[in-house]
C-alpha cells in the first residue's frame, strides 16, 4: 500500500491505495481543535481503481469527476477517479553485465571472447586462470561461455562448459581468482533397448532413440571380438542392459545427461554369439567378462581408432598410389575423419614418436612377447614422450595425411621380434579372468543382470527398469 499526502488549509487528508485490493478507501485526519488528529475509522469514499500520485513531487495527482467524492470538514472537494496515466515504478539499474558466447569452427576461446567485444586485459584474466585446471587445445566447436562483470568491467565469474554436465568455473574469493572443475552429479538409472541391425549398429541404436554414445561403447565391449566396422551384417541382433545417466538442472528440472555404463551385452550374427557382463572384483575398478568368467579383452584390440572403411591390407605386393611402384605393404590403412582420435592396441611403452620420412607423424609402442606397433601419418601427436608408459585404448595422436599420403588415414603395422606380422590375423592372450575368491559374487551378478536382459519386452530407451 502506497501512502500519499497533501496539506490542505492547516488538515491533512491522507489517500491510501491499494492495487492488490482493487479500491481506494480515503480517511479523514481531523485537526486538533476539532478533537484529535488520529485518523478516523471510517471510510468516505471508494474507488474501483486507485489514486495516482505523482512520485516527482510528491503531490497528489486527480482528474476531476462526479464518479466518487470526498468531502473535508471545510467542503472541499476532492475527485477520486481513473488516474489519466499510471504510477510508475522506478525500474532497478542492473549491477552486472552478462556476456554469453558459443564457440565456432577454427575458434579457440580467447578469438571467441573477443568477437564478443570482451576487452583484451579480461580475456587475458580468465584464460589465463582457467588454463590451470583445463588444456584449452581440446577446446571444441558447441563448447560456450558465460562472462559475469560488474558495471566497472571487474570479473566477477566466469563459466565454460563443455558439456551440459562438464565446466570449468573460475570465480573472485575476496582478493584473488580461483579455478576449478565442476562436474553434475549424475544419477543412475538402469534401462535396455534391443534391436536388429538394418544397416549399422549405430543407425539402429539411434533409431531407438539412443545417443550415438551408446553405440561407441558397446563396439568397445567386443572390441576384442568383433570388427563392427567390416563384420556387420544386416539381421544381426543386439541387447544392451545400461545405466542412463540424469541430472538436475538450474530450475530443478531433471535432465537426461546420456547413457553411462554398459552393464551386460549381447550381440549375435555371422561372427556369432558374444555375450559380456560388467564384474568389479575390486570396488570402482571393473572389467567386462564371458558368463563363464573369462575376460573378453585380450593383449591386442582389433582396431587402433573407430574407421570408415579399409583402404588396404596387409600384402607382399601393392601398387603404390604416389610412388607408382609395387612393393610390399606391411600394415593396414584404416581411412577415418581427418583430427580422429588413434590409440595403443596394448600396453606398452612409447619408443617413438615424431616424424619418420614417407610414415609422416609416427608413434611406435613396444609391448610384451616382442610386439611393437606403429601409427603412421598422424596430423599431431597426443600428451606422450618418448619413454612414457600407455595404456590399452589410450589416445597417442590424431588421423592426418602426413608424409606419403593420399588421404586422412592411418597405417597401422605390429611387428613381432623384428618382423612385420599381419594385425588382422593375431590372436593374441585373453586377460586374467574372475579370480576364484570373486568366482561367487561374480556367478550371484552374472544371474541378475543376464536376467534382466532377457526377461520382459524391451522398451524404448525413454524409459527404465
Amino acid at each position: 500500500m502506497r501512502n500519499l499526502q497533501r496539506k490542505s488549509r492547516g488538515k491533512s487528508i491522507l489517500l491510501a491505495s491499494s492495487g492488490i485490493l482493487g479500491f481506494t478507501a480515503a480517511v479523514l485526519l481531523v485537526p486538533d481543535w476539532m478533537g484529535g488528529s488520529h485518523a478516523t475509522a471510517d471510510v468516505v469514499a471508494v474507488a474501483e481503481r486507485p489514486v495516482v500520485a505523482d512520485l516527482l513531487n510528491a503531490s497528489l495527482s486527480y482528474s476531476p469527476t462526479t464518479a466518487a467524492r470526498v468531502a473535508t470538514p471545510d467542503a472541499d472537494i476532492i475527485d477520486a477517479e481513473t488516474p489519466t496515466a499510471a504510477a510508475v515504478e522506478p525500474i532497478p539499474m542492473p549491477t552486472t553485465v552478462l556476456t554469453e558466447g558459443e564457440l565456432e569452427r577454427g575458434d579457440s576461446l580467447a578469438s571467441s571472447l573477443r568477437r564478443s567485444n570482451v576487452p583484451a586485459s579480461v580475456v587475458h584474466l580468465v584464460t589465463r586462470e582457467a588454463s590451470k585446471v583445463y588444456n584449452f587445445r581440446r577446446a571444441q566447436p558447441g563448447h560456450s561461455f558465460v562472462l559475469t562483470q560488474d558495471l566497472e568491467g571487474h570479473v566477477l565469474d566466469f563459466r565454460y562448459r563443455q558439456s551440459s554436465t562438464e565446466s570449468i568455473h573460475v570465480f573472485l574469493d575476496g582478493d584473488e581468482y580461483h579455478a576449478r572443475h565442476e562436474s553434475a552429479k549424475l544419477i543412475p538409472r538402469v534401462s535396455r533397448v534391443a534391436g536388429v541391425v538394418s544397416s549399422s549398429l549405430y543407425g539402429a541404436i539411434v533409431e531407438l532413440g539412443e545417443q550415438p554414445q551408446l553405440a561407441n561403447d558397446f563396439t568397445d565391449v567386443f572390441a576384442w571380438d568383433v570388427d563392427f566396422s567390416r563384420t556387420t551384417r544386416p539381421g544381426d541382433e543386439f541387447k544392451v542392459l545400461y545405466e542412463r545417466l540424469y541430472y538436475t538442472d538450474d530450475d530443478g528440472t531433471e535432465v537426461y545427461a546420456g547413457p553411462g555404463r554398459i552393464l551386460a551385452a549381447r550381440y549375435g550374427g555371422a561372427v556369432g554369439e558374444h555375450t559380456a557382463i560388467y564384474f568389479e572384483q575390486k570396488e570402482g575398478r571393473g572389467s567386462y567378462y564371458r558368463p563363464d568368467g573369462t575376460s573378453v579383452e585380450r593383449q591386442f584390440l582389433m582396431a587402433p581408432l573407430r574407421y570408415t572403411r579399409i583402404t588396404s591390407r596387409f600384402t607382399q605386393a601393392r601398387r603404390h598410389p604416389i610412388l607408382k611402384i609395387t612393393r610390399p605393404h606391411h600394415g593396414i590403412d584404416y581411412a577415418a575423419k581427418h583430427g580422429s582420435p588413434v590409440w595403443s592396441v596394448a600396453n606398452g611403452e612409447v619408443i617413438y614418436r615424431g616424424w619418420a620420412g614417407g610414415f609422416g607423424n609416427l608413434v611406435k609402442v613396444r609391448h610384451d612377447d616382442g610386439y611393437v606397433s606403429y601409427y603412421s601419418h598422424l596430423s599431431r601427436f597426443d600428451k606422450i614422450r618418448v619413454g612414457d608408459r600407455v595404456e590399452q585404448k589410450q589416445v597417442v595422436g590424431y588421423v592426418g595425411q602426413t608424409g606419403l599420403a593420399t588421404g586422412p588415414h592411418v597405417c597401422f603395422r605390429i611387428a613381432k621380434n623384428g618382423s612385420y606380422v599381419n594385425p588382422a590375423r593375431i590372436l593374441s592372450p585373453p586377460a586374467d579372468p574372475v579370480s576364484e575368491s570373486s568366482r561367487a559374487a561374480f556367478v550371484a551378478t552374472r544371474d541378475t543382470l543376464l536376467t534382466e536382459l532377457d526377461s520382459g519386452p524391451f522398451v524404448a530407451t525413454g524409459e527404465a527398469l
